[in-house]
């Protein structure tokens, strides 16, 4: 369904609370259209408004008989992230065709590049976020996504015991987004989280006395 929906969004919106800017040396051609606030919308039967990227409550656009909506509103509303490059003047909707490493910017006091840590079955991974949990308690790290990604691709491994109940939640609204228990057994798992629209993450687990908490900040990415 949100493919479709998105489909249907590339069709008739246009790009909304990016800036004035991004259109400086564009080929624009001058047209009359009318904002048209007698329009009203709804989201899954819910009233919803039009917003741009400031908060303020916008109208759409009607131009020879279409309707025309911003992107960012819409793409808010359906959960779909919006992107633009001002370098090739291109939209991108929904994930992006790079993985982005959770690397750039991960600030946390087990972030490690000691090559005595960043080693697992046999592969080192230059840089990591190790754990090495003494006594019966949490392990967490904050990730930062800033609305600018549809998915996070978290790989993480259980040495030495199992990690109970290791989840991804939006930190604004403390709503998991995926939890799962991770086995040692399994090696190194990848977890798939949808972070559409998802300023900051907090990720979490439980781990027992020897159990340490590897998750390879290179492999790990936003897309």
């Amino acid at each position: 369904m949100k493919k479709k929906m998105t489909a249907a969004l590339t069709a008739f919106a246009v790009l909304g609370g990016m800036g004035t800017g991004v259109y400086a040396g564009a080929n624009l051609q001058e047209i009359k259209a009318f904002l048209n606030p007698s329009i009203k919308f709804k989201m899954n039967g819910q009233p919803v408004q039009l917003k741009n990227g400031s908060g303020a409550v916008i109208a759409p656009i009607s131009y020879k008989d279409t309707t025309y909506l911003p992107v960012r509103s819409v793409s808010d509303l359906l959960g779909v992230t919006v992107k633009f490059d001002a370098a090739t003047n291109t939209i991108s909707l929904g994930e992006q065709t790079a993985g982005v490493p959770i690397a750039t910017g991960f600030d946390d006091m087990y972030h490690t590049k000691d090559p005595g840590k960043t080693v697992f079955k046999d592969k080192d991974y230059k840089d990591v976020f190790f754990d090495n949990a003494s006594g019966d308690r949490g392990s967490s790290f904050m990730l930062h996504p800033n609305k600018k990604y549809q998915k996070l691709y978290l790989q993480v491994a259980a040495i030495g015991g199992e990690i109970k109940d290791f989840a991804v939640q939006d930190s604004d609204t403390n709503t998991v987004l995926k939890k799962q228990t991770i086995d040692p057994a399994s090696g190194l798992t990848t977890i798939e989280v949808d972070i559409a629209g998802v300023s900051s993450l907090y990720v979490n687990g439980d781990v027992k006395d020897g159990t340490s908490v590897f998750v390879p900040l290179t492999t790990s990415y936003y897309k």
